[in-house]
C-alpha cells in the first residue's frame, strides 16, 4: 500500500434517485481544485463521577458530512454543479446549434448526489451520500483562475473500501475553463465599467432535518429561502451605482463569461438592491467603494443561470 496523494485523488459523482442511496451506476469523474468531503463524528466527553480523578469513556456524537468542493467554472462540467444547486434546467437548442441550459432558483425539491472520494494510491474509496448543494461562491477579478466553491450538506459516508463502488465512469468531457479575463458585469443589459473585483454568492439556506435516528445521521435537508448576495468594488468615476443605491429601486445585474464564439455562462439577478456607501479617501490613488448588494426573488427567481455549450442534457 502507498501513501495517498492529492495528485492522484479523484472525485466521482452521480445524482441519486432516492435521497441518501448511492446509485448503482451513472457516475462521472469531476475535475476539482480541492475537497474536504467526508463524515465526522466527534466524541462527547463523559460527565460522570465515581472513578476518582480518572474519566470514564467518551460517547460518540452525531454524524455530520458537510464540506466544500472547489471546482473550475468551465464550459461543460459546471452544468452538473448548477443542477445540484438549482435543479434540472430547461434546455433548448440542438440541430447544429449550441444548447442553452437555463437553471432557476426556487425549486421545491432539490436533487441530491453521491460522491466517491478515491485514493487509488492506498487504495481507499469512500462514498459520501445524500449530498445537497447549500451555497455557491464565485470571486470575479481581472486575472487568475475562475473557480467556484460549492458548500455541500450530506447525510453520511460509507466506510472506506479497497475497491470503488462507482463502477465504470461516464465518458470524459473536454475540459474548457472560462477565463477570468473574458468576464463582464452588466447592469440592465449594459456593460458596467470601472469594477475592480466582485464576489457572487447564492444560498439555498438548507434546513437539516435532525431527527432521532439509529445511524446518527440527518434524515434529509430541505431548501429554505433562496437568496443571492455579494459585493462590487467599483472605482468612483461615475454616479450610476451611487444613484441606484440612493433611489432604493432594484436593478438587474448579471455576471458573465465567454469561451470562444459559442460557449458562455451568465448569472442574472433581476432584482438587486444596493446600499448607500462611503467613498473613503485613503491616499493619492483612485477612490473606490464597496457595494454589498442583496437580491430579491419577489417577482420571480432571484437567480437565473444560463449555460450555453455543446452538452445535450444534464
Amino acid at each position: 500500500m502507498g501513501r495517498a496523494r492529492g495528485a492522484n485523488a479523484k472525485l466521482a459523482g452521480a445524482f441519486e434517485t432516492n435521497y441518501g442511496t448511492p446509485p448503482a451506476n451513472g457516475f462521472r469523474g469531476f475535475p476539482f481544485a480541492s475537497s474536504n468531503l467526508g463524515a465526522e463524528q466527534p466524541l462527547q466527553e463523559s460527565d460522570l463521577l465515581g472513578n476518582g480523578r480518572e474519566a470514564y469513556d467518551p460517547t460518540p456524537d452525531v454524524v455530520t458530512n458537510d464540506g466544500d468542493v472547489v471546482v473550475p467554472v468551465d464550459v461543460r462540467y459546471f452544468g452538473y454543479w448548477l443542477k445540484l444547486l438549482l435543479g434540472a434546467p430547461a434546455t433548448t437548442g440542438g440541430s447544429g446549434d449550441p444548447y442553452a441550459h437555463v437553471f432557476t432558483s426556487g425549486a421545491v425539491d432539490l436533487p441530491s448526489m453521491s460522491i466517491e472520494t478515491q485514493f487509488p494510491d492506498r487504495p481507499s474509496y469512500a462514498m459520501s451520500y445524500g449530498l445537497k448543494a447549500n451555497q455557491l461562491r464565485i470571486q470575479m477579478q481581472r486575472r487568475g483562475l475562475l473557480s467556484a466553491t460549492i458548500s455541500l450538506v450530506g447525510k453520511g459516508e460509507s466506510e472506506p473500501a479497497g475497491a470503488s463502488d462507482a463502477g465504470a465512469l461516464a465518458a470524459v468531457l473536454e475540459m474548457s475553463r472560462f477565463p477570468q479575463a473574458r468576464g463582464k458585469i452588466e447592469r440592465e443589459g449594459v456593460k458596467l465599467g470601472s469594477i475592480v473585483s466582485a464576489d457572487f454568492g447564492f444560498t439555498n439556506n438548507l434546513d437539516k432535518i435532525e431527527t432521532i435516528q439509529e445511524d446518527g445521521e440527518i434524515e434529509d435537508a430541505d431548501g429554505g429561502t433562496a437568496t443571492a448576495s455579494g459585493s462590487l468594488v467599483a472605482r468612483y468615476d461615475n454616479d450610476i451605482l451611487r444613484l441606484d443605491a440612493s433611489n432604493g429601486l432594484p436593478v438587474e445585474l448579471s455576471w458573465g463569461w465567454t469561451f470562444g464564439a459559442d460557449f458562455s455562462l451568465v448569472l442574472t439577478c433581476p432584482r438587486v438592491f444596493l446600499p448607500r456607501v462611503k467613498h473613503p479617501i485613503t491616499g493619492p490613488g483612485g477612490v473606490q467603494a464597496t457595494y454589498n448588494w442583496q437580491s430579491s426573488g419577489q417577482d420571480g427567481p432571484c437567480l437565473t443561470a444560463t449555460l450555453t455549450n455543446d452538452v445535450a442534457t444534464y
